[in-house]
């Protein structure tokens, strides 16, 4: 069955994700805005288009079920796309400073887009690749959390990353499948890491479980 808005935001409740009236606005614009924008740019999959609800926009916010974020944190999104998952969590965590990159110019002008629309404070989209972030004028900030969802392996994600990261920040990867080899070859080649691997299961919505999405929770010891 397909999701709709109020099962949606039902599930989230289920979850432990609060969202009022005016957060549900704004989901239902900005998935509104992505539809339409997907049949003229390629933002996600034209088949995922009917799952955009369960499949993006909550996979996006599933975090916020098994982390606590610090308020007013300064967060990364790596290879945002078409906002994925940095809008979402923006307009469910208004407190958060977001800033989303991606290497595609016509999808950061989409999302800079987006993010306009939600007229939220703290949100801006950049068009630049993760590895070259550090060089450039952004390099001084460095963010408490850095996300990055279906972009690269493990340790490519955190090779791009390894010094724009707090040292009591988190790396929080989107994963799916079986991630062991991933995770060990993370590991070896970055001896401070630590990384926990959270599978992820939404109460009401088994198809995380079915498709075996995870959230690795990366940590540098320096």
């Amino acid at each position: 069955m397909i999701m709709d808005f109020v099962k949606f935001w039902t599930i989230c409740s289920l979850n432990g994700i609060v969202l009022d009236e005016g957060q549900m606005i704004l989901i239902e614009r900005y998935a509104s805005e992505l539809i339409y924008w997907n049949k003229r740019i390629n933002l996600i999959s034209r088949k995922d288009e009917q799952n955009l609800l369960e499949r993006h926009i909550l996979h996006s916010l599933t975090p916020l079920k098994y982390l606590k974020f610090k308020e007013k944190a300064l967060c990364l999104d790596v290879g945002t796309g078409g906002g994925l998952p940095g809008i979402p969590l923006k307009i469910a965590r208004q407190d958060l400073n977001f800033t989303l990159i991606d290497s595609i110019s016509k999808k950061i002008k989409m999302t800079d887009m987006f993010a306009k629309h939600t007229e939220l404070k703290d949100i801006k989209a950049i068009c630049l690749r993760a590895e070259d972030y550090e060089k450039s004028n952004n390099s001084i900030k460095k963010f408490d959390y850095i996300f990055s969802r279906a972009v690269a392996r493990t340790d490519l994600v955190i090779s791009w990353v390894r010094n724009i990261i707090k040292n009591d920040g988190l790396i929080v990867l989107y994963k799916g499948g079986n991630i062991d080899e991933e995770i060990d070859a993370a590991k070896n080649k970055f001896r401070r890491i630590e990384i926990e691997k959270i599978n992820i299961e939404m109460n009401g919505c088994p198809w995380f479980s079915d498709e075996e999405k995870k959230l690795l929770i990366c940590k540098i010891n320096n």
